[in-house]
């Protein structure tokens, strides 16, 4: 079985304007712990600690380049992406893990 890896956005969603944070991992229960604990600088400073948004991948350097493109997109076009595959800002770990699928979405692709 090859090795996943995970791009992911965590947020603060108890604000009117939530505090996003991404990062990619290849282990998503540990990254996630440290931001709730507050582990984390930029994450315990803004309480991101609800995930979500989540993609998942077998290719390390598809992963980084993903997360650039997340990291170079607006913000608008950041909430759109969490609003298409997660409406409610609902918190992705409670189940689990489960990942948002853009790959036939060229409207959430970077230009």
């Amino acid at each position: 079985m090859s090795q996943a890896f995970y791009v992911y956005i965590v947020a603060n969603v108890r604000g009117r304007r939530p505090v996003l944070y991404i990062s990619v991992t290849n282990d998503i229960l540990r990254p996630i712990a440290e931001h709730r604990s507050g582990q984390r600088g930029f994450a315990g400073r803004y309480k991101v600690t609800t995930l979500v948004y989540l993609e998942r991948t077998n290719d390390v350097q598809a992963a980084i380049v993903r997360e650039k493109q997340f990291r170079g997109w607006t913000r608008a076009k950041k909430i759109a992406l969490i609003e298409r595959y997660n409406p409610e800002w609902r918190d992705l770990m409670v189940r689990p893990v489960e990942t948002c699928d853009t790959a036939g979405d060229p409207s959430l692709r970077s230009e």
